[in-house]
Protein backbone atom coordinates (compact mmCIF):
# COMPACT_ATOMS: atom_id res chain seq x y z
CA UNK A 1 0.00 0.00 0.00
CA UNK A 2 2.80 2.28 0.44
CA UNK A 3 4.27 2.24 -2.80
CA UNK A 4 0.67 3.85 -4.19
CA UNK A 5 1.09 6.50 -1.84
CA UNK A 6 4.62 7.36 -3.03
CA UNK A 7 3.63 6.34 -7.06
CA UNK A 8 0.58 8.97 -6.57
CA UNK A 9 2.63 11.67 -4.10
CA UNK A 10 5.20 11.39 -7.53
CA UNK A 11 2.75 11.93 -10.07
CA UNK A 12 0.92 15.12 -8.23
CA UNK A 13 4.56 16.75 -8.07
CA UNK A 14 5.02 15.81 -11.66
CA UNK A 15 1.75 17.30 -12.34
CA UNK A 16 2.99 20.51 -10.16
CA UNK A 17 6.08 20.88 -12.34
CA UNK A 18 4.13 20.23 -15.36
CA UNK A 19 1.71 23.51 -14.96
CA UNK A 20 4.96 25.43 -13.93
CA UNK A 21 6.25 24.84 -17.15
CA UNK A 22 3.36 25.32 -18.98
CA UNK A 23 2.87 29.01 -17.01
CA UNK A 24 6.01 29.84 -18.69
CA UNK A 25 5.01 29.23 -21.86
CA UNK A 26 3.01 30.37 -24.50
CA UNK A 27 3.63 27.44 -26.94
CA UNK A 28 3.46 23.83 -26.89
CA UNK A 29 4.03 21.73 -29.41
CA UNK A 30 3.47 17.64 -29.11
CA UNK A 31 5.72 15.21 -30.82
CA UNK A 32 5.84 11.41 -31.16
CA UNK A 33 9.01 10.40 -29.83
CA UNK A 34 8.03 6.75 -30.70
CA UNK A 35 11.39 5.23 -32.84
CA UNK A 36 13.78 7.95 -31.15
CA UNK A 37 16.70 6.38 -29.03
CA UNK A 38 17.86 8.35 -25.83
CA UNK A 39 20.88 9.81 -27.52
CA UNK A 40 18.03 11.12 -30.44
CA UNK A 41 16.03 12.60 -27.28
CA UNK A 42 18.87 14.22 -25.82
CA UNK A 43 20.17 15.52 -28.77
CA UNK A 44 16.75 17.63 -29.03
CA UNK A 45 16.78 18.83 -25.69
CA UNK A 46 20.48 20.41 -26.28
CA UNK A 47 18.86 21.86 -29.30
CA UNK A 48 15.75 23.34 -27.97
CA UNK A 49 17.81 24.56 -24.37
CA UNK A 50 20.13 26.31 -26.49
CA UNK A 51 17.17 28.40 -27.34
CA UNK A 52 15.87 28.59 -23.97
CA UNK A 53 13.05 25.71 -24.86
CA UNK A 54 12.56 22.74 -22.72
CA UNK A 55 11.53 19.50 -24.21
CA UNK A 56 9.26 17.33 -21.47
CA UNK A 57 8.03 13.65 -21.72
CA UNK A 58 5.47 13.00 -19.88
CA UNK A 59 2.24 10.51 -19.82
CA UNK A 60 -0.50 11.98 -21.74
CA UNK A 61 -3.09 11.45 -18.40
CA UNK A 62 -0.35 13.47 -16.78
CA UNK A 63 -0.49 16.36 -18.78
CA UNK A 64 -4.21 16.30 -19.39
CA UNK A 65 -4.84 16.70 -15.41
CA UNK A 66 -1.85 19.57 -15.61
CA UNK A 67 -4.31 21.42 -18.52
CA UNK A 68 -7.29 20.36 -16.78
CA UNK A 69 -9.60 23.56 -16.29
CA UNK A 70 -7.07 25.86 -17.60
CA UNK A 71 -8.53 27.29 -20.85
CA UNK A 72 -5.57 28.50 -22.88
CA UNK A 73 -3.52 24.97 -22.59
CA UNK A 74 -6.96 22.60 -22.60
CA UNK A 75 -6.46 22.50 -26.46
CA UNK A 76 -3.74 19.95 -26.16
CA UNK A 77 -5.98 17.17 -25.35
CA UNK A 78 -7.19 16.16 -28.42
CA UNK A 79 -3.23 15.75 -29.71
CA UNK A 80 -2.75 13.57 -26.14
CA UNK A 81 -2.25 10.05 -27.74
CA UNK A 82 0.46 7.48 -27.94
CA UNK A 83 3.83 8.37 -27.09
CA UNK A 84 3.76 12.34 -27.00
CA UNK A 85 6.78 14.47 -25.97
CA UNK A 86 6.23 18.32 -25.45
CA UNK A 87 8.18 20.79 -26.52
CA UNK A 88 7.37 23.78 -24.10
CA UNK A 89 8.64 27.18 -26.04
CA UNK A 90 8.11 30.92 -23.67
CA UNK A 91 7.26 34.15 -25.76
CA UNK A 92 10.06 34.96 -27.18
CA UNK A 93 11.32 31.25 -28.19
CA UNK A 94 8.25 30.67 -30.24
CA UNK A 95 9.80 30.99 -34.08
CA UNK A 96 13.61 29.37 -32.92
CA UNK A 97 11.64 26.48 -30.80
CA UNK A 98 9.76 25.29 -34.09
CA UNK A 99 13.10 25.88 -36.66
CA UNK A 100 15.22 23.94 -34.10
CA UNK A 101 12.57 20.83 -34.01
CA UNK A 102 11.98 20.74 -37.91
CA UNK A 103 16.24 20.87 -38.16
CA UNK A 104 16.04 18.03 -35.46
CA UNK A 105 13.22 16.12 -37.66
CA UNK A 106 14.99 16.49 -41.13
CA UNK A 107 18.21 15.25 -39.72
CA UNK A 108 16.73 11.90 -37.70
CA UNK A 109 13.18 11.39 -40.20
CA UNK A 110 12.40 9.54 -36.66
CA UNK A 111 9.57 11.56 -34.76
CA UNK A 112 6.15 12.89 -36.01
CA UNK A 113 4.77 15.97 -35.08
CA UNK A 114 1.57 15.94 -34.23
CA UNK A 115 0.32 19.57 -33.22
CA UNK A 116 0.24 21.79 -30.96
CA UNK A 117 -1.88 24.62 -28.48
CA UNK A 118 -1.42 27.81 -27.87
CA UNK A 119 -4.10 30.95 -26.72
CA UNK A 120 -6.39 28.29 -26.14
CA UNK A 121 -6.57 27.04 -29.97
CA UNK A 122 -5.45 23.57 -31.08
CA UNK A 123 -2.73 23.66 -33.99
CA UNK A 124 -2.22 21.63 -37.13
CA UNK A 125 0.80 20.74 -38.14
CA UNK A 126 1.28 22.74 -41.32
CA UNK A 127 -0.22 26.35 -37.85
CA UNK A 128 3.22 24.99 -36.32
CA UNK A 129 5.32 24.77 -39.30
CA UNK A 130 3.98 28.68 -39.94
CA UNK A 131 5.00 29.82 -36.31
CA UNK A 132 8.56 28.71 -37.73
CA UNK A 133 8.50 31.95 -40.26
CA UNK A 134 7.49 34.52 -37.71
CA UNK A 135 10.31 36.92 -36.62
CA UNK A 136 13.02 36.52 -33.59
CA UNK A 137 11.94 39.68 -31.41
CA UNK A 138 15.61 40.93 -32.05
CA UNK A 139 14.39 40.89 -35.43
CA UNK A 140 11.40 42.82 -34.96
CA UNK A 141 13.27 45.58 -33.00
CA UNK A 142 15.58 45.95 -35.95
CA UNK A 143 13.09 46.23 -38.02
CA UNK A 144 11.23 48.59 -36.18
CA UNK A 145 14.21 50.92 -35.62
CA UNK A 146 14.84 50.75 -39.46
CA UNK A 147 11.14 51.89 -40.10
CA UNK A 148 11.71 55.00 -37.64
CA UNK A 149 15.05 56.36 -38.69
CA UNK A 150 13.42 56.12 -42.33
CA UNK A 151 10.97 58.14 -40.85
CA UNK A 152 13.23 60.51 -39.24
CA UNK A 153 15.27 60.44 -42.15
CA UNK A 154 12.54 61.81 -44.27
CA UNK A 155 11.52 64.20 -41.44
CA UNK A 156 14.52 65.94 -41.26
CA UNK A 157 15.64 66.23 -45.01
CA UNK A 158 11.95 67.42 -45.15
CA UNK A 159 12.99 70.19 -42.51
CA UNK A 160 16.17 70.64 -44.76
CA UNK A 161 14.39 71.50 -47.65
CA UNK A 162 11.65 74.65 -45.97
CA UNK A 163 14.68 76.92 -45.73
CA UNK A 164 15.89 76.37 -48.99
CA UNK A 165 12.50 76.51 -50.84
CA UNK A 166 11.46 79.76 -48.44
CA UNK A 167 14.99 81.40 -49.92
CA UNK A 168 14.19 80.50 -53.21
CA UNK A 169 10.60 82.46 -52.97
CA UNK A 170 12.44 85.29 -51.57
CA UNK A 171 15.03 85.84 -54.55
CA UNK A 172 12.28 85.11 -57.27
CA UNK A 173 9.98 87.95 -55.39
CA UNK A 174 13.22 89.92 -55.23
CA UNK A 175 14.20 89.32 -58.83
CA UNK A 176 10.25 90.36 -59.83
CA UNK A 177 10.63 93.71 -58.05
CA UNK A 178 14.20 94.47 -59.45
CA UNK A 179 12.90 93.74 -62.98
CA UNK A 180 9.94 95.99 -62.25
Amino acid sequence: MRTISKSLESKKQEVAEIKQLLDKSRLAIVVDYQGLSVADMSDLRNRLRENGTICKVTKNTLMSKAVEGNEYWEAINPLLKGTSAFILADEENIGTAVRAYQAFQKERKKSELKGGAMEGQTLSEAQVKALADLPTKDQLIAQIAGAINAITAKVARGINEVPTSLARAVDAVKSQKEAA
